[in-house]
């Protein structure tokens, strides 16, 4: 099977974005990857949106000096198993669009950019956003390429949470919606921002905020990211690869380690912020006009999985034509990409059906 290489970061930018809280970013910049070719229709594009601290990197392996911020050059995409020529989302069938959400710190408008203003990284002073706000940023880089509608918007966790907040802004803008390791509503106990945001704050480094010229927070966010990668199911993805436990445990931190030299802390509390109040559960009915094909992990720790029959339940009450896969895996919130082949077959005739 082929694989995608010389993949190119892009910027997608737009002037005077206008927030729901009213505000307005002077600049708004978007990053972006594609995948495929654009249809003479432009009828062929898929949209992936990423979870909560990832990037627009979901596929294929970067050109040398074109990977963007924070992505490993040469790194394979963090959705490569099911993106790609022949594989479930088919780039030789379908033009996919991988962006960088807004907020983020890989290369979109966030905390760590530059405010035109004031010439100096926005820091705490970054505007509250909303998954809305990120969808909407979004819409104008679909736009731009003159798509008059989408075949999917796919993403995991957070991603799902933009998947799903697409088919409600947008409704019918979109054949199919696709969210996995992930709900049509924050999970109760999510938005501990408070407490992230205290101990983002007991770095030595933190300054009230402004550590970006006082040497970093990476020491609290390298741990922040271990403890993450733990929960989240990286030691049962490495078992079989790493069968000794300190190895394990080396790699993980060695990962969080490189995370940690290019996250930005303020990041993961406006990005927590806009998730803590994430919730489409009385708008079903907009999401009538895209098919759903909901995935979800026994074995997440994030998202209660006794609660997914409840929400699918209601959606089919609502008219959405819903359909509801549980992966058999033990890789917990990362079941979705890596046991990809778990579910790739039931994703491939999917968008096939669309």
């Amino acid at each position: 099977m082929a694989e995608l290489t010389e993949i190119e970061s892009k910027i997608f930018t737009a002037s005077d974005f206008r927030l729901e809280n009213g505000q307005t970013l002077p600049l708004l910049e978007l990053a972006y990857e594609t995948y495929g070719t654009l249809a003479p229709q432009r009828d062929n594009a898929i949209l992936v949106v990423h979870g909560y601290t990832s990037s627009h990197h979901a596929a294929g392996r970067n050109a040398r000096g074109k990977a963007g911020r924070g992505v490993a050059e040469g790194s394979p995409g963090w959705f490569d198993a099911l993106i790609g020529p022949g594989k479930a989302v088919d780039t030789d069938r379908h033009f996919v669009i991988a962006v960088n959400a807004l907020g983020s710190a890989h290369g979109s408008t966030g905390p760590n950019t530059t405010d035109p203003r004031t010439r100096k990284p926005y820091g705490p002073t970054f505007p509250d956003i909303t998954l809305r706000d990120m969808v909407a940023s979004q819409k104008l880089l679909v736009d731009s390429f003159g798509i008059p509608r989408l075949v999917a918007v796919i993403g995991p966790s957070m991603g799902g949470f933009q998947s799903f907040q697409w088919a409600a802004s947008y409704p019918g803008f979109m054949k199919a919606v696709v969210p996995s390791v992930t709900a049509p509503r924050a999970p109760s106990g999510i938005d501990r921002l408070e407490a992230l945001r205290k101990r983002l704050a007991s770095d030595p480094n933190w300054n009230g905020g402004w550590y970006y010229e006082n040497g970093g927070i990476t020491a609290t966010l390298e741990q922040i990211r271990f403890e993450t990668l733990m929960s989240y199911g990286q030691n049962e993805i490495l078992a079989k690869t790493v069968p000794d436990p300190k190895a394990r445990e080396a790699a993980i931190r060695a990962n969080a380690r490189a995370w940690a030299q290019v996250y930005d802390g303020h990041s993961m509390l406006v990005l927590r912020k806009a998730i803590g109040t994430f919730d489409i559960t009385d708008q079903y009915d907009k999401l009538k006009k895209a098919r759903v094909l909901y995935v979800q992990s026994p074995t997440d720790k994030l998202f209660d999985i006794g609660l997914s029959p409840g929400y699918v339940m209601d959606m089919r009450k609502a008219g959405v034509d819903v359909t509801y896969v549980e992966l058999p895996s033990n890789k917990g919130h990362m079941a979705s990409h890596a046991d990809a082949p778990l579910w790739a077959p039931i994703l491939g005739a999917f968008l096939k059906s669309l």
